[in-house]
């Protein structure tokens, strides 16, 4: 194989150093040249960002006959030294907002839920603490990781009793008293400054190491390499840093990639652009050397759950012959609420049946509004995105999720898919041949409506580090979308309002034309939940006002009618899709396929 010369001047280096490597640069191949040019008796240690990423590295290392690379996770390091060492037991799961709020006998303080509302703020508060670089949970402030102002209100108001119960749920965790979760034992290893017996050690994935993990690193007197992309940072939510940029080791670059053309390269790098809207950003050169022609493997890719699992509605109910779809990451997922609430358990909910909800948290909410007002205090995102989602289907949701679980195939069967769907955390690292991007990315216009709105708070009480936050947020979403376009090793298929002003299409970039907004649906700033019936509504076409949002459920809740019924059959055969039927008639696109299959029509689509 040739290296470039960029990878030959890496592994003929000497000292620390950083690399900053671009989208499919290859930078698992120079790490493993790298450890090849290292002296035979060298002890090497290679820290992968995950298991699937260690899995993979210990049999690429093992193909070069690297029998002195040692390949680890963070996580392995720190479980061998502290679970073993101390005898603990792990709870793998962590532990849900119920649990917290009966181990740690929460009380509500007078607020409606304040119990689970305290005890989901002392889970995010322990995360935050864990994966932290400090000594001491007072070392931080929760507030400047809080972001909606109803949370932040209610944090401020309760903020000792949380910080407290917090440190007493750590102190659980540290006596033995109750299992410990993932987080508590990397952040015991990061207090007990451990040194690592190795003659160097290769850091793979820096740029979402969390500070606990990079303090590890930084205090080994070992030769310290560490790997990354600066602009791949996408998981800041984990409190994540750029490590980086903070560290001051020699820097070295890889600027080509192997994966895809010049065409696709010139769009990442224009799409980074926009980060010249919210700080001073140092452009980057990226020279696209990919050449491949396949299309075997295509994918579907999203920002978020939310918006992957409506277009995998749209695709099982309006694309007939679809036989086999495959999830990256477990299909479940997708349904179900890192806390273990599920899409269902907010169903009934939404249809009152209390006796079928299984979660004890969504049990104890008497009405979908109550559990929209605890989303409102928390920031649970997770349970929005549910909550959108059984307001835009309804009853319709299990036979839909029924037939999506019908077509996905098995995990040793994943090439034989016709479409690969997946969110841009689960597939990082991943390539197709071909993808698809779902318009739930951040656009260039609202980067500028944001940078505006900050511009405006400069006057008032904003904290720096606060605003701070809010740049590294914006930073991260438009990472997101540079990850989501370097995907791809040929075809990319890109909603318009994602593209660069006048960025222009080319036989490798198809853009996908959008309908035009219109007068009655002119979008207004957008909003985290649909309150049904009095609050605002965010659909996928748009976002629209309180009532406009009343109006377009008022028409929903209307009988049919045969003249309707004409309306909808008109549309049908006119070939309209089901997205703009339900736009047009003011309903939900499940209520439109359940009258289409009322109507015995439902099957010529």
């Amino acid at each position: 194989m040739q290296l470039t010369k960029e990878q030959q001047d890496i592994i003929h280096s000497a000292g620390d150093i950083k690399i900053n490597a671009v989208a499919g640069s290859g930078k698992t191949t120079t790490i493993i040249e790298y450890a090849k040019a290292r002296p035979a008796k060298s002890k090497i240690l290679y820290i992968a960002f995950n298991k699937s990423v260690k899995l993979e590295a210990v049999k690429k290392f093992a193909e070069k006959g690297l029998s002195n690379v040692k390949v680890e996770t963070a996580h392995s390091l720190a479980y061998r030294h502290i679970v073993f060492a101390h005898g603990y037991k792990v709870r793998p799961q962590g532990y849900k907002t119920n649990e917290i709020a009966e181990l740690l006998g929460l009380e509500g303080n007078g607020e409606k839920h304040g119990q689970y509302i305290i005890a989901n703020h002392i889970n995010k508060f322990i995360a935050y603490f864990c994966n932290s670089n400090k000594q001491k949970v007072q070392d931080l402030n929760y507030l400047d990781v809080v972001n909606d102002g109803k949370a932040k209100t209610f944090v401020r108001t309760f903020y000792a009793y949380i910080e407290s119960k917090t440190r007493l749920l750590l102190k659980k965790m540290d006596s033995g008293e109750i299992d410990i979760t993932h987080d508590f034992y990397l952040k015991k290893f990061q207090l007990s400054h451990p040194q690592l017996q190795y003659d160097y050690i290769l850091f793979d994935e820096g740029q979402d190491a969390s500070e606990a993990m990079l303090d590890i690193f930084l205090r080994q007197n070992a030769t310290r390499v560490i790997v990354g992309d600066t602009h791949q940072q996408i998981y800041g939510w984990r409190y994540a840093v750029n490590s980086l940029e903070k560290t001051s080791f020699t820097t070295f670059y890889l600027s080509s990639s192997f994966r895809f053309t010049q065409d696709i390269a010139n769009l990442a790098m224009s799409t980074l652009q926009w980060k010249d809207h919210i700080e001073d950003y140092k452009p980057i050169t990226i020279s696209g050397k990919g050449n491949s022609k396949e299309e075997k493997t295509k994918a579907v890719l999203a920002r978020t759950n939310l918006g992957l699992l409506l277009k995998v509605i749209e695709y099982v109910t309006e694309k007939k012959k679809l036989e086999r779809i495959y999830f990256e990451g477990n299909i479940n997922s997708y349904t179900y609420a890192d806390d273990g609430a599920s899409l269902y358990d907010v169903l009934n909910l939404y249809n009152g049946n209390h006796k079928l909800i299984r979660d004890k948290l969504i049990k104890e909410m008497n009405s979908m509004a109550e559990l929209e007002e605890y989303i409102d205090k928390t920031e649970d995102v997770q349970l929005g995105m549910m909550v959108e989602i059984v307001n835009e289907y309804g009853n319709e949701i299990p036979g839909i999720i029924k037939t999506i679980k019908e077509k996905h195939i098995k995990d040793e069967e994943k090439e034989k898919a016709e479409i690969i769907f997946s969110t841009v955390h689960r597939c990082k690292g991943m390539e197709y041949d071909e993808v698809q991007l779902v318009k739930d990315f951040i656009t260039e216009e609202k980067i500028k409506k944001a940078k505006e709105e900050e511009e405006k708070d400069k006057g008032k009480k904003t904290g720096e580090t606060q605003r701070e936050f809010n740049v590294a947020k914006l930073r991260e979403e438009i990472n997101l979308l540079y990850v989501a376009v370097t995907r791809t090793k040929n075809l990319l298929h890109i909603p318009a309002s994602l593209l660069p002003v006048n960025f222009p299409a080319s036989p490798q970039i198809k853009i996908i034309k959008e309908e035009q907004t219109k007068e009655h649906t002119k979008p207004v700033e957008p909003v985290t939940v649909f309150k049904k019936g009095i609050g605002k509504y965010i659909s996928k076409n748009g976002y629209y006002s309180d009532e406009l949002a009343r109006q377009k459920y008022n028409d929903a809740n209307q009988p049919w009618t045969d003249a309707l019924d004409k309306e909808l059959t008109v549309l049908f055969y006119d070939r309209m899709n089901l997205k703009d039927i339900a736009h047009n008639m003011g309903r939900t696109r499940g209520a439109i396929i359940k009258r289409l299959k009322k109507l015995g029509i439902e099957d010529l689509y």
